[in-house]
């Protein structure tokens, strides 16, 4: 049998990753979700077109890597 995954969901913070052609951007203490039985990150939609904001506007400013604090960008 199957161990069975109880899903509870809580508050955290993770570390965001993207590689772009240019540049690497890495964004800190990102609110989300977090899995306590297997670690899994949910990210709420709200924050993920922030990220998605946030790495277009550094995406021509950074040279290899930037990494930023998520509320200081926010």
């Amino acid at each position: 049998m199957l161990g069975l995954k109880n899903d509870i969901m809580i508050d955290s913070k993770a570390t965001y990753f993207a590689h772009l052609p240019n540049c690497y951007v890495i964004i800190e203490n990102v609110p989300c979700k977090k899995c306590q039985q297997c670690g899994e990150e949910v990210f709420s939609m709200s924050v993920l077109e922030r990220i998605d904001e946030i790495v277009a506007s550094v995406s021509h400013l950074a040279s290899k890597v930037c990494i930023m604090e998520y509320h200081a960008a926010a």
